[in-house]
């Protein structure tokens, strides 16, 4: 190589040289996940299981005064295939709807590992202990109504996924109780919000925890949201099938067009199923006025879908 070509060669890479340190770094960034800046809920613990505290974050509405109010609550429970997740789940909902003047609550369970579930005797599936933490956490919250400043007659539940499911059977089940849990306070509840709750299809090896084994005429309004392209909404269609066809006309089943598993955990979904969710709530005279909460401009809507009594 001769100078002349060497000396052109150096001129290009200072060139570039330059261009890069001038030129902004950008870094691509992961769509932000709404859980992680909702704040967190006040921290009680409601029982002790597996040889651990079991926690709820209860969000209490502006200038709440239990002495006077006397409001209905939410208790929500997070999903996680029933091995997992977090109380983060729900914060967003939680601070929500105390914001419209409700007492809200979203509670953890216990939840097995691989190890000690196949310990279980044949037939008993894992997610019995998730159930009956579950319907400790709802008479927990009735029983401390007074101190919470909430009617315990006026008890929403539901929740996502597996919490969606354990919300059913903690108030379906007759059994699976915690024997130290009171016996003079129930676990039924007014009305549910349900999140693609996971009715999974190989549930009845284990009638305790099998919905189709509690179904019964009179069921509390549900609001349901589902994606249509969730592979859990079979499981769902087949349950609302079997109660419609026991006279129950309360479910107000609410699609999301193209959606998969957890949709709801992001936005525009999440705003619009809280917007419905509140709607569904104030039919019911459980909240009053409009929906606060904005939707974001994206053109997407939650299609309301009907299933025929057979």
């Amino acid at each position: 190589m001769n100078i002349r070509t060497l000396n052109f060669v150096l001129f290009l890479l200072a060139a570039a040289t330059s261009l890069l340190c001038a030129a902004p770094l950008v870094v691509a960034k992961s769509q932000p996940d709404p859980a992680d800046s909702a704040p967190s809920g006040k921290l009680y613990t409601y029982k002790e299981s597996g040889g651990k505290p079991r926690q709820m974050e209860i969000y209490f509405p502006p200038n709440h005064d239990p002495t006077k109010a006397k409001v209905p609550g939410i208790i929500l429970f997070h999903g996680g295939s029933w091995t997992g997740g977090s109380l983060s789940q729900f914060r967003v909902a939680c601070a929500y709807f105390a914001s419209r003047g409700l007492v809200c609550a979203t509670a953890e369970y216990q939840m097995l590992t691989p190890a000690n579930a196949k310990k279980l005797p044949s037939g008993e599936s894992l997610k019995r202990v998730c159930v009956t933490d579950a319907k400790s956490a709802i008479r927990w919250f009735k029983q401390h109504a007074p101190e919470l400043g909430i009617d315990p007659s006026r008890i929403i539940t539901g929740g996502g996924s597996a919490g969606g499911h354990i919300s059913t059977i903690a108030t379906l089940n007759p059994g699976l109780n915690d024997p130290a849990d009171p016996k003079d306070i129930d676990t039924s509840v007014v009305a549910y919000l349900w999140f693609n709750p996971a009715f999974a299809l190989d549930d009845d090896k284990d009638p305790e925890i099998d919905v189709q084994h509690f179904m019964k005429p009179g069921l509390a309004p549900a609001i349901v949201f589902f994606g249509d392209q969730d592979t859990w909404k079979k499981g769902w269609d087949i349950a609302q099938t079997h109660w419609n066809a026991l006279g129950n006309d309360t479910i107000h089943l609410q699609i999301a067009p193209g959606q998969s598993h957890s949709f709801f955990n992001h936005e525009p979904w999440q705003s619009l199923t809280l917007i419905a969710a509140d709607r569904f709530l104030t039919k019911l005279g459980l909240l009053t006025g409009e929906p606060t909460q904005t939707a974001p401009e994206s053109g997407k809507q939650l299609v309301p879908s009907v299933v025929k009594k057979p």
